[in-house]
This record gives C-alpha cells, structure tokens and sequence, in this order.
C-alpha cells in the first residue's frame, strides 16, 4: 500500500494518537492495579497508541507520540523517578519494535510481545541504577512474562484494528 498521506494529515494523526496514548495511560493511572500483586504492572495500553503509529506514519512520529505521552503524564500525574522508568521502557521497547519490523519476520503481535518485554527490561535497568543494586533482576522473570502476555494481547488487538483500516503493511 503506497502511503499517500500528506504531511499535515501526518501531522493530524501523530497529534490525535498522542492524544489518545495520554489518555490511555490516564486510564491506566486510574484503574488499581495493585490487586494484581505485581509491583509496577500494566496494561501497557498507550502502547496500542504508539504502535498505530509506527505502523501508520513511521518511526520518527512514533517516537513523538510516545515522547509527547511521556511529557504529559510526567506533568498531569507522574514523578520524576517514575518518568525516568517510564522513559527506560519506553526508549528500549520503541527501539526493538522498529528493529523488528523493519526485519519484516515478525508480524505485529509478535513486535509488541518484544515491545512489551522490552519495556520492563528497560524499566528494571534503569531500577538496578536508581537503587544501586542488581538485587532487582531476581524480579525481572515475572516481569518479562507479564510483558509478554500483555504484549501478545496488545498486538492482537492492534493487527485486528490495522486489519480493519485497510492497513496491508503489518501482513
């Protein structure tokens, strides 16, 4: 499918799926994770958002979509520290599903399953640095099957979306 989306209706789209990976991760704010009884777990829903994009427009405005999310919930209702985990899992999980897809081997269930495993990798990374211990890699198993299941999901979900725009790339 040759892409012949102008640059402002790229523009409009990258805007309106910042907007709804914002939301997305407000949702998620909200809703109590902590039943689940894994620290710091997530949907990872914005991811929906960022992929989309990826798929749609390219790398670049998926790193502004998910750089613009990131921003937003620092300031309406993050911390530093967990901006700073978020921007961790976010740069390593954006970074592998470019590589990904651009291998053309993996359809899209399968980037976002490493999307997801990524980000918690990134994200205990960068806790191993905070608290200045590896002691936290002991967590990271349960932590890459969390990703990876929420990934599988997401990723479904996100090829029957593509799947029913008319979007041929991620076949």
């Amino acid at each position: 499918m040759k892409n012949t989306m102008t640059k402002t209706k790229k523009i409009a789209l990258a805007g309106l799926l910042a907007a709804l990976a914002f939301g997305l991760s407000y949702i998620e704010f909200l809703l109590p994770f902590d039943a689940v009884g894994i620290p710091g777990f997530k949907l990872g829903l914005a991811n929906l958002a960022v992929m989309l994009a990826l798929y749609r427009l390219g790398s670049g405005e998926a790193a502004a979509v998910s750089g613009v999310r990131l921003v937003l919930s620092l300031l309406l209702f993050g911390s530093v520290t967990g901006f700073l985990y978020s921007v961790a899992g976010a740069v390593l999980s954006l970074a592998g599903m470019i590589v990904l897809k651009r291998t053309n081997r993996f359809g899209v269930p399968g980037v976002s399953v490493a999307g997801g495993v990524l980000h918690n990798a990134g994200q205990t990374l960068c806790a191993m640095v905070i608290l200045g211990t590896a002691g936290i890699v002991s967590y990271l198993p349960l932590l890459l099957i969390t990703g990876a299941v929420t990934g599988a999901v997401n990723g479904g979900v996100l090829f029957m979306i593509l799947k029913r725009i008319g979007e041929k790339k991620h076949e």
